[in-house]
């Protein structure tokens, strides 16, 4: 009788949490917080997605050993892409009908952030990408996108960045060389965007594929247009290729490349090839170069050393950028609780927030938040980076 007094009682408690809207595990301010992510932690973006993924897994763990987030465990569902546009679609899909995170971030190159896009905005959820592509969060046909944001500058940004570079040298006579993927395309067009603003012309257009493994036809081409100097518009396993056979036909011109190379792992591929190279990127790369006047540096500083003691190597821009969707979103779920409308009005409210990728200033109309202060350029001498400004 007293087992069966036990069951009932038990039963009537939960039906009441029920009727609050509440279960057990999540009563009183306590139990989970489901947050959703997907990186592309294998495949060719892999020396991107990689360091995000561990990343967030340990600032889900710094978290969490401090109480989490409003005292709710932090429950990480992260899925890898394997850099694949169809594993990152289905694995959004699971996200939000399976999963039912309270929100997601992640999306590691362009291409698998805008696949994802559509599903998150009809399930209204927010989302922080941490891809480059203005399209992301600004697309061309001027479709709103209320619930994309994004941690990464955007590729519009970075062109001026580079073409203020080209112009500063003299250098406006350039070979311009992209990837033939969503990354690759959208900096095209931002260079066709900008470039006459700086009195830039690109000599040669070329385009080579995220599997290239020799680019030698197509700079032979480069070669004849005699440039000033040669843009490789690409992430770290395809540039390193071109940028290796660029060097291998004799073309002595300045290298200029984007920031999709800001890892180590470019070094490791391209070899000597590397040295030299210029680029844009954040001041990650060169934090201990900083001014100690910098606003930066002593949260750059603290995330290189949490990181390589977690990791045992150094940290990178893109892991960065997990760092800041992070703590943005953490930031506007203690501001505006699981309710995904005050998240969302939360993050767009984000001001002066000091992130690894820049200073953050979002509103409704710029959810990204950064500009190109939030750039320096970068050269790579003797297998390292090096601030150039």
């Amino acid at each position: 009788m007293k087992r069966w007094w036990a069951a009932l009682l038990a039963l009537w408690m939960t039906m009441m949490l029920a009727a609050c809207g509440q279960s057990p595990a999540s009563g009183g301010g306590e139990g989970e917080l489901k947050i959703g992510a997907i990186f592309s932690a294998s495949g060719g973006a892999a020396p991107l997605g990689k360091p995000e993924m561990e990343t967030v897994k340990m600032l889900v763990k710094q978290w969490n050993e401090q109480g989490g987030i409003e005292g709710k465990t932090i429950k990480l569902i992260a899925y890898d892409d394997k850099s694949n546009q169809n594993e990152a679609v289905l694995s959004t899909k699971k996200l939000i009908e399976q999963d039912k995170v309270t929100a997601i971030i992640g999306g590691t190159i362009s291409g698998n952030s805008l696949a994802m896009i559509p599903q998150i905005e009809k399930a209204g959820i927010p989302y922080i990408s941490l891809a480059a592509s203005k399209q992301i969060v600004n697309p061309d046909d001027g479709s709103s996108r209320p619930w994309t944001f994004k941690t990464a500058q955007g590729d519009d940004i970075v062109i001026q960045k580079l073409l203020s570079f080209l112009k500063e040298k003299g250098w406006t006579k350039v070979a311009w060389l992209n990837v033939a993927n969503a990354y690759g395309t959208s900096g095209h067009d931002e260079f066709v965007r900008y470039a006459p603003q700086y009195g830039v012309q690109a000599v040669a257009e070329e385009e080579f594929e995220a599997t290239v493994d020799d680019a030698k036809a197509m700079l032979t081409r480069v070669k004849k247009a005699n440039p000033q100097a040669v843009i490789v518009w690409g992430t770290a396993q395809e540039s390193a290729v071109v940028t290796k056979n660029i060097r291998q036909l004799g073309i002595e011109a300045p290298i200029v490349e984007s920031h999709g190379i800001v890892t180590k792992g470019f070094i490791d591929l391209a070899g000597e090839a590397a040295n030299g190279v210029w680029f844009p990127a954040g001041r990650i790369l060169v934090a201990d170069q900083l001014p100690d006047s910098d606003p930066q540096k002593e949260t750059l500083l603290a995330y290189k050393r949490d990181f390589e003691k977690a990791y045992g190597y150094e940290p990178t821009t893109f892991g960065g950028h997990a760092w800041d969707a992070f703590h943005l979103l953490a930031n506007a779920i203690k501001e505006g609780g699981t309710d995904k409308e005050k998240i969302r009005s939360a993050l767009e409210n984000t001001k002066k927030f000091i992130g690894i990728s820049g200073v953050f200033h979002m509103s409704t109309d710029d959810h990204t938040g950064l500009d190109a202060d939030s750039l320096v350029m970068v050269q790579i001498q003797d297998g390292k980076f090096v601030l150039a400004e």
